[in-house]
Protein backbone atom coordinates (compact mmCIF):
# COMPACT_ATOMS: atom_id res chain seq x y z
CA UNK A 1 0.00 0.00 0.00
CA UNK A 2 2.68 2.15 1.03
CA UNK A 3 4.03 2.00 -2.83
CA UNK A 4 1.04 3.69 -4.10
CA UNK A 5 1.09 6.29 -1.12
CA UNK A 6 -1.79 5.61 0.35
CA UNK A 7 -3.18 8.09 2.55
CA UNK A 8 0.56 10.14 2.40
CA UNK A 9 -1.54 13.29 1.62
CA UNK A 10 -2.13 16.50 4.03
CA UNK A 11 -6.15 15.89 3.54
CA UNK A 12 -5.48 12.17 4.80
CA UNK A 13 -3.02 12.80 7.68
CA UNK A 14 -5.50 16.51 8.74
CA UNK A 15 -8.77 14.73 8.75
CA UNK A 16 -7.58 11.11 10.66
CA UNK A 17 -5.57 13.78 13.10
CA UNK A 18 -8.80 15.50 13.58
CA UNK A 19 -10.72 12.04 14.15
CA UNK A 20 -8.24 10.81 16.43
CA UNK A 21 -8.50 13.67 19.07
CA UNK A 22 -12.37 12.98 18.64
CA UNK A 23 -12.23 9.61 19.64
CA UNK A 24 -9.72 10.63 22.51
CA UNK A 25 -11.73 13.17 24.11
CA UNK A 26 -14.97 10.52 24.01
CA UNK A 27 -13.13 7.62 25.02
CA UNK A 28 -11.89 10.25 27.81
CA UNK A 29 -15.62 11.92 28.46
CA UNK A 30 -16.95 7.69 28.72
CA UNK A 31 -15.04 7.39 31.81
CA UNK A 32 -16.02 10.94 33.33
CA UNK A 33 -19.29 10.35 32.89
CA UNK A 34 -20.15 13.17 30.54
CA UNK A 35 -22.72 12.72 28.14
CA UNK A 36 -21.88 16.49 26.85
CA UNK A 37 -18.09 15.85 26.13
CA UNK A 38 -18.99 12.51 24.32
CA UNK A 39 -21.09 14.00 22.11
CA UNK A 40 -18.83 16.74 21.34
CA UNK A 41 -15.93 14.10 20.78
CA UNK A 42 -18.01 12.38 18.15
CA UNK A 43 -18.87 15.51 16.49
CA UNK A 44 -15.13 16.07 16.46
CA UNK A 45 -15.23 12.57 14.38
CA UNK A 46 -17.52 13.63 11.95
CA UNK A 47 -15.58 17.41 11.48
CA UNK A 48 -12.65 15.02 10.69
CA UNK A 49 -14.07 13.65 8.11
CA UNK A 50 -15.59 16.44 6.29
CA UNK A 51 -12.47 18.81 6.76
CA UNK A 52 -10.06 15.18 5.14
CA UNK A 53 -12.79 15.57 2.48
CA UNK A 54 -13.22 19.28 1.58
CA UNK A 55 -8.99 19.07 1.98
CA UNK A 56 -9.39 15.86 -0.83
CA UNK A 57 -11.40 18.40 -3.06
CA UNK A 58 -9.41 21.11 -2.54
CA UNK A 59 -6.34 19.55 -4.32
CA UNK A 60 -4.40 18.02 -1.17
CA UNK A 61 -5.46 14.23 -1.70
CA UNK A 62 -4.09 11.99 -3.49
CA UNK A 63 -3.70 13.21 -7.76
CA UNK A 64 -5.55 10.24 -9.95
CA UNK A 65 -2.55 8.66 -12.21
CA UNK A 66 -2.66 8.96 -15.13
CA UNK A 67 -0.81 5.49 -15.88
CA UNK A 68 -3.59 3.96 -14.61
CA UNK A 69 -7.17 3.34 -16.05
CA UNK A 70 -10.02 2.94 -13.66
CA UNK A 71 -10.36 -0.02 -11.34
CA UNK A 72 -14.15 -0.83 -12.15
CA UNK A 73 -15.39 -2.28 -15.36
CA UNK A 74 -18.69 -0.41 -17.01
CA UNK A 75 -21.93 -1.98 -16.11
CA UNK A 76 -22.41 -3.18 -19.70
CA UNK A 77 -19.27 -5.76 -19.11
CA UNK A 78 -19.96 -6.92 -16.04
CA UNK A 79 -23.44 -8.15 -17.25
CA UNK A 80 -21.73 -9.81 -19.95
CA UNK A 81 -19.90 -11.61 -18.36
CA UNK A 82 -22.20 -12.30 -15.51
CA UNK A 83 -24.91 -13.21 -18.37
CA UNK A 84 -22.19 -17.03 -19.72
Amino acid sequence: MSAAAHGHTPAAWTGVTIAFIGFTVSGVAMIIPSPLLVVAGLLLVVVGGVVGKAMAMAGMGKQPSPHFAAAAPAAEERAVVGAG
